[in-house]
């Protein structure tokens, strides 16, 4: 290993550490003024804004993403080996969130008071916890993938990833500290799935299946 590639290796080690210790850092400041958050968005409801924040949150769904992103990547011929990573990444974040709903039960904040919409009332069922955000998990999941092969369009999934997990607060869904512990595990997720597909290529895996198999085409 040259002294460029070290060098390569430290700095990016050196970025992870900063981003790890800054969402460490945000949630646990979030942490202390939950409630304090999520009083301050839910006084924002109007009309008005709902029906946008109700458009946002459902575009952040599981089915909305995976619909939207595999459309972009097949319309782009020579980045479509990047599709079984963003699908990797998305239903690894939907499996991870999933699990630690299990583990960490912890209300959403509608349940105490705070106000939301009948419609997007979830009481029962595997996704009931409030900890951590699923949506936000999702949506910043992808942002790594889009990063690398779409660069143009970080900032605006940015944004969108961002609208998304205030949807959630906005509506008492849940908490700030909820919507950040879902962003942090997805776009590392999301992190994971890139640095595996350039440093082995999941294209090379599946030729070798190809193999074991017997499959020629």
């Amino acid at each position: 290993m040259g002294k460029r590639s070290v060098g390569k290796s430290r700095f990016l080690l050196a970025k992870l550490a900063l981003l790890i210790a800054a969402f460490t850092a945000m949630l646990l400041l979030s942490l202390k003024f939950d409630n304090s958050i999520v009083k301050f968005a839910s006084e924002l409801q109007n009309p008005l804004l709902d029906k946008f924040m109700l458009v946002v949150t459902y575009a952040g769904s599981v089915i909305v993403v995976l619909f939207v992103l595999t459309s972009l990547f097949l319309w782009h011929e020579h980045k479509r080996k990047w599709l079984f990573p963003l699908w990797m990444s998305l239903l690894s974040s939907f499996a991870v969130v999933a699990a630690l709903k299990l583990v960490f039960i912890r209300v959403r904040p509608y349940y105490i008071g705070f106000p939301t919409l009948k419609v997007l009332v979830q009481t029962q069922g595997l996704l009931a916890s409030s900890f951590p955000s699923l949506h936000a998990a999702v949506a910043f999941a992808a942002l790594p993938i889009l990063d690398r092969e779409f660069p143009r369009l970080k900032f605006f999934w940015l944004v969108f990833a961002c609208l998304v997990g205030f949807s959630r607060v906005y509506f008492s869904l849940h908490y700030m500290s909820d919507v950040l512990a879902g962003a942090f595990l997805g776009y590392f997720i999301g992190l994971a799935a890139v640095r595996l597909e350039e440093g082995y290529g999941y294209s090379n895996i599946f030729s070798v299946l190809k193999k074991i198999f017997g499959i020629k085409k």
